[in-house]
């Protein structure tokens, strides 16, 4: 329905304007020669309010333009060191939603962690948060992250894997610990989740306020040296990937990558997993107790 009078006002705001205007013109300049008219008005000033309609109707069409002109041009593409000027932008809203897909998440956990630890002093306006990430399961053998083989096969290494875990182990901890601070405080419920999808991290996907979407894709085939002893792995470079933007304020196709974005993670959120690490992972039931030794007969 929104979208709709969007639309609506869009094409008949002009054709209204002008009407409104050039009505005013007519009647003020009627008024100055038919005296009725111009007593029920009262008003003197006809042949200057005449003028100034007719100068507004003249240039109307022209300040609609100035005034498009003059609006920052939406950004096609930025930095993902800039992600944190997006998150900045989401926290002001009263409800926050911030969906990330990719990596390890670690530019937007560094992010997202100072935002939430500022509102535990001062919240703003936001009374909810809501942060879902979705990162590959380190726990399957994978192409990428891997270890550079004999002629840059990749070979899996379930070793670098489980650092990874447990990187993104650290970050869900950290971020649902705050979380908790801020939920038990009253003022702000928050609540951040990790889930895995299968497969490489190939896309780098952030959606803030079901609003704005970010889409880029991983260098799959980088290379990193974590000592100079050991061996070259296929690890992506998330803060060197270039972002694509969509914004619901920019055109219909803009509006509707937006919309395929939100579907997507909605759906892959859905079907992806729970980490056994996960801070949300429900504790297992207490065993029930062992039946009693019989006596001996």
């Amino acid at each position: 329905m929104g979208e709709r009078l969007k639309r609506f006002q869009a094409r008949y705001e002009p054709v209204f304007t002008r009407i409104l205007l050039l009505t005013l013109f007519v009647t003020e300049v009627m008024a100055q020669f038919v005296t009725p008219l111009g007593d029920f008005l009262r008003d003197k000033a006809f042949i200057g309010g005449a003028v100034l309609s007719l100068v507004g109707y003249v240039l109307y069409d022209s300040v609609k333009d100035l005034d498009g002109s003059l609006r920052r041009p939406p950004r096609l593409q930025v930095k993902s060191q800039e992600l944190g000027t997006f998150v900045s932008e989401a926290f002001r809203a009263r409800t926050v939603d911030i969906r990330f897909l990719g990596y390890t998440g670690e530019t937007l956990y560094h992010e997202l962690y100072h935002r939430l630890e500022g509102l535990l002093d001062d919240p703003g306006p936001t009374r909810r948060v809501s942060v879902k990430v979705l990162i590959p399961d380190f726990g399957q053998p994978m192409t990428v992250p891997s270890r550079v083989g004999p002629d840059g096969r990749p070979q899996d290494d379930p070793a670098y894997r489980r650092g990874l875990e447990a990187q993104c182990q650290m970050y869900d901890r950290r971020l649902s610990a705050i979380a908790e601070r801020l939920t038990s405080g009253g003022r702000v419920t928050a609540e951040c989740e990790y889930r895995l999808y299968p497969g490489i991290p190939r896309d780098k996907i952030c959606v803030f306020n079901r609003e704005l979407a970010l889409h880029g894709l991983y260098d799959v085939v980088a290379r990193t040296v974590q000592r100079s002893s050991e061996p070259e792995f296929y690890d992506p470079k998330g803060y060197r990937t270039d972002l694509n933007v969509w914004s619901r304020e920019g055109d219909e196709d803009s509006k509707s990558v937006v919309s395929t974005w939100n579907k997507h993670l909605d759906d892959l959120w859905s079907l992806a997993s729970v980490p056994s690490w996960s801070s949300l992972t429900p504790a297992p039931p207490p065993a029930p107790p062992s039946p009693p030794t019989p006596a001996p007969q």
